[in-house]
């Protein structure tokens, strides 16, 4: 069971419109390594993780990514609110622009819809931890690149703290990790060595 705050994570506060940073942007709504596929991803793979405490920061991890797929989409809205069709044109927003217009649609930045085969659920708790890794990772490359891009400061500020909370995932995920690896560890050595007592 969710409670839901009507408020961001962490503020968003653009007052220009731009249609080139917002289709750059979009990515990281329904993109490959984007949040929603983050989201999917930890929440299906907490099922079958049998560890209690990991599986409570897949969840934790799942519920915070769908705050950042929230801001993600603030700052396209606020990038395309009111835009005119005259300022769309030529850009590479045109092309989302004929098919949505400028609701908020999971895709990525070359326009590809979302998909769930961004995202991969095992039920191998190693397998999925370092495939959780690597999205982690994934999504600060992405952000990275937005930031290669992207220079305005009402845009780079979330940006930023959003790039800083994948890092903190990956953490969150490695020390996960060396905890499941502990313990198969520790019962593939019991299992081995019955004449030790646990």
């Amino acid at each position: 069971m969710w409670s839901y705050e009507k408020r961001l994570q962490y503020p968003v506060n653009i007052n220009f419109t731009n249609p080139k940073l917002a289709q750059v942007i979009l990515s990281q709504f329904g993109g490959p390594d984007g949040e929603n596929a983050a989201a999917s991803r930890y929440l299906s793979q907490r099922y079958a993780m049998p560890y209690h405490n990991v599986a409570g920061i897949l969840t934790d991890i799942g519920t915070e990514e769908m705050a950042h797929e929230e801001m993600v989409a603030t700052i396209v809205h606020q990038l395309t609110k009111n835009l005119t069709p005259e300022q769309i044109e030529g850009t590479p927003f045109a092309n989302y622009y004929v098919d949505h217009t400028t609701g908020i649609y999971h895709a990525a930045a070359s326009g590809v819809p979302y998909t769930a085969a961004y995202y991969q659920s095992k039920g191998d708790p190693i397998t999925d931890l370092m495939e959780d890794m690597a999205a982690e990772q994934k999504a600060r490359t992405t952000y990275d690149n937005i930031l290669r891009l992207v220079h305005d400061p009402e845009v780079c500020d979330p940006i930023r703290f959003l790039r800083e909370r994948e890092i903190v995932h990956f953490q969150r995920f490695g020390e996960a990790l060396r905890s499941v690896q502990d313990r198969l560890n520790s019962k593939n050595f019991y299992a081995l060595n019955p004449a030790f007592d646990k």
